[in-house]
């Protein structure tokens, strides 16, 4: 993994075992890692707790070499850069899009291009919370549904981290924004995160709000969170020709296909761990840009120390309506 351990200085981690419920994240001591070449060592002041990274606990989904720590999403400060880094130094404030060794604990490893520079206006927390909620929304708009100003959007489940990620950047694109919440507090934090209109999609006949609000025209651009509960009102309310983004689903789903063929809509995923270098480039600077200038500001939501990362999986699968992304801090 280009990641070499050391025997001398030791961290706090949470190590997986065995596959299966959040009980199986403990917390263990091990050696921190040394930076090999190419390769980046960050002292870890935060870490982003993501829904995929439960899928792959359980078994569901991509199953790891064990034992393992996990996480992707980490911010901090350099210790250490191994050979041939150049693009950060010991002491830079940093996050990371993906690790080598794991985000949920003291110390990570990752690859010098997964290791972007943190603005000094944007916090530890904060910077944790760019990772996938951020890459992923780009992804989504930009390189999937190629979105344009003055179209359309739906962020179908818009309250969690990759939900206001959407939000904040399909405004700052020109979109007019239309958001759903399940609460009356979760409509006024995407109407304050860069939702035009928002509507609880836990009210009988939202679909039917939705479609005024286009005058009945239809939404261009739906990104969908829970594609397994939803796709069929997507598919409803999306324009002719418009995309259907999928960034989330728990499940399966029967879907008619005749409206799709009907509306000639595209039906897209999401993959993040897919997207090229060059993609990931374009991202980085993108944020960057918009971290400077102030309009981006990744909201973080529930906080929990690294020991309580067994509750933390527990509550983003089974709290229902999250707002903002959820952290764990050293």
């Amino acid at each position: 993994m280009g990641a070499e351990m050391s025997s001398s200085k030791m961290m706090k981690a949470i190590r997986v075992s065995e596959l299966g419920a959040p009980s199986v994240l403990k917390m263990a001591s091990m050696s921190i890692p040394h930076p090999g070449p190419g390769k980046v060592l960050i002292r870890v002041h935060a870490c982003g707790v993501n829904p995929v990274e439960t899928y792959i606990r359980s078994g569901s989904f991509d199953n790891p070499t064990l034992p393992y720590t996990p996480g992707t999403d980490a911010a901090g400060v350099v210790e250490a850069v191994g050979n041939g880094v150049t693009s950060v130094k010991k002491g830079d404030r940093v996050y990371t899009t993906l690790t080598d060794t794991g985000s949920y604990a003291e110390y990570t490893v990752a690859a010098a291009d997964a290791v972007h520079k943190l603005p000094d206006a944007v916090d530890f927390a904060q910077g944790a919370a760019i990772g996938i909620p951020y890459f992923t929304a780009f992804r989504a708009l930009v390189h999937k549904a190629r979105v344009k100003a003055g179209q359309t959007i739906l962020i179908h489940g818009a309250t969690g981290g990759v939900g206001i990620a959407t939000c904040q950047l399909a405004r700052a694109m020109g979109l007019k924004v239309l958001g759903s919440a399940g609460t009356a507090d979760g409509m006024k934090l995407i109407t304050k995160n860069g939702a035009h209109q928002a509507f609880n999609h836990r009210e009988k006949g939202y679909t039917d709000k939705v479609m005024a609000a286009t005058g009945g025209k239809g939404v261009n651009v739906i990104v969908e969170m829970l594609a397994n509960v939803n796709l069929n009102k997507d598919i409803e309310m999306v324009a002719k020709k418009g995309h259907i983004v999928i960034v989330g689903s728990r499940g399966t789903i029967d879907i008619d296909g005749w409206q799709i063929m009907a509306k000639e809509a595209v039906i897209v995923g999401v993959f993040i761990f897919d997207a090229t270098r060059e993609e990931n480039i374009e991202c980085e600077e993108y944020l960057f840009s918009g971290m400077e200038a102030g309009w981006l500001r990744p909201l973080v939501g529930p906080k929990y120390t690294l020991d309580k990362a067994a509750q933390a999986h527990t509550d983003i699968i089974e709290s229902p309506g999250a707002f903002g992304k959820m952290i764990l801090t050293m």
